[in-house]
């Protein structure tokens, strides 16, 4: 597809790295020479220095033939000004990040009178991400496919785990648990598992699972899936604003810490029902007043990465609540994932990860047959949902007889509403959805999965 990328941030970069890498023809649009140039001379895409919503400069990247538009400026009106523009010059489809809450109640109504493709809200994802993550508390992260009959649960193994040295063909008839593992992440290494595989503790694993069977699975291994009942939120951001309003709908009980008074009063009249307290939770002992040892889940919304970390660092020591960190800038990955810091929730990746996420759907209607797509394990593997065609080459053929590429798994066939974890006997029928688990990168067809 040919994509117009407007606004060279940290999202629209990342966003024209992977949608390259997919083989699409990009063109990104910013109003400042340097971050058009960052990008340009690392990637090989077109880039123009100018104000993306100028139908003009619009026009010079080829909006009138483009597929997509993805305005992701750090400016609300500016990129639901370049969608309009881009939807009067041309057919093509339009999203925009769409950042203040005052829009959100709004945003049905805006996306209809300007024909929007899809708005996106990085804090309302981030919020949503969290507060799913809190109803398995237990999960490190969860994804869903099959309009959420089936789950992705990322989770590691503990010390006293029965798990511990069990290889995966035995963890159905020893457990009778109806999951499938589809990745084992071991310190650097990343493995799409066998059923000769051993697994051991601290391995972080991903499961595929109908949500019920994720509870049980979880409560057979030893793994606490008691629900939340308090959680400490520090910092009172947009972020916290939507994740506060999530949980007091489930009767959990908030507490938030910010130390700008004039915010706590807005906090109060947004969220009557959550606790607010006027204090810096980095100061000396804040969060062990403020009853940090009696939290269930606490998470660090500041808009400093650095007082998130330090906070996280601190509440995994005095506490065994579940952490969530919120981390903005995309370097330094490795040495955040050597540190403890819980769950880490970072609105920028999950703003491209839902933005890929469209068009792959995008390239659905337009010959490939990719329903859903998630990318698990620090970008190295990729999740896919399929919608099997009459093209399937692979119809009908029991899965032990088909060559399929290396590092591949089959993980689950939807057939018309009922969940299978398939073995060498089960074969994929047209109508299927099925979900494939692949470091393969870029899959676009059913096809695509054999050799």
């Amino acid at each position: 597809m040919k994509i117009i990328i407007i606004g060279c941030g940290k999202v629209g970069a990342t966003l024209a790295e992977q949608l390259n890498q997919e083989g699409h023809d990009i063109v990104v649009i910013d109003n400042k020479s340097p971050a058009v140039n960052a990008i340009t001379d690392t990637i090989d895409v077109m880039g123009i220095t100018g104000n993306g919503a100028s139908n003009r400069i619009q026009l010079e990247a080829g909006v009138d033939k483009a597929d997509l538009l993805i305005a992701v400026t750090n400016s609300d009106e500016l990129n639901l000004l370049c969608c309009l523009i881009a939807g009067k010059a041309s057919k093509c489809h339009t999203i925009a990040r769409v950042r203040n809450p005052q829009y959100n109640e709004e945003i049905a109504f805006i996306r209809e009178e300007l024909d929007l493709s899809m708005t996106i809200n990085p804090e309302l994802e981030a919020a949503d991400e969290i507060s799913r993550l809190i109803r398995l508390p237990s999960a490190i992260k969860i994804d869903v496919f099959a309009k959420g009959k089936v789950e992705l649960l990322k989770l590691e193994i503990p010390a006293d785990s029965v798990l511990d040295n069990m290889k995966i063909f035995n963890m159905n008839s020893q457990l009778h648990s109806k999951v499938l593992v589809c990745t084992v992440e071991r310190k650097d290494e990343v493995f799409i598992p066998s059923g000769s595989f051993t697994l051991k503790a601290g391995d972080r694993i991903s499961i595929v699972a109908a949500p019920k069977n994720a509870y049980e699975f979880f409560s057979k291994i030893g793994i606490n899936t008691g629900h939340i009942k308090n959680v400490m939120l520090a910092g009172g951001g947009t972020i916290a604003v939507y994740l506060a309003k999530k949980l007091l709908a489930y009767d959990i009980n908030v507490k938030i810490i910010e130390q700008n008074r004039q915010r706590c009063e807005e906090l109060s009249d947004l969220l009557p029902e959550a606790m607010i307290i006027n204090a810096n939770a980095s100061d000396n002992n804040v969060l062990i007043e403020e009853g940090l040892a009696d939290m269930d889940a606490f998470a660090s919304l500041t808009n400093l990465d650095e007082e998130n970390i330090l906070l996280s660092l601190y509440a995994r020591k005095k506490t065994n609540a579940k952490i969530f960190t919120k981390i903005t800038h995309l370097t330094y990955d490795d040495i955040l994932n050597e540190m403890n810091l819980g769950t880490i929730v970072n609105p920028k990746l999950i703003t491209t990860d839902r933005i890929i996420q469209h068009a792959r759907a995008m390239q659905n209607s337009m010959g490939s047959n990719v329903e859903t797509l998630y990318k698990i394990v620090g970008n190295k593997v990729e999740a896919l949902e399929f919608y099997v065609r009459s093209n399937a080459r692979l119809t009908g053929i029991p899965l032990e007889k088909l060559a399929l590429k290396k590092n591949l798994l089959v993980s689950c066939i939807n057939r018309e509403g009922k969940i299978i974890f398939p073995n060498g006997q089960d074969s994929i029928q047209i109508g299927d959805s099925v979900i494939i688990v692949t470091t393969e990168k870029g899959l676009d067809d059913i096809n695509d999965i054999l050799q």
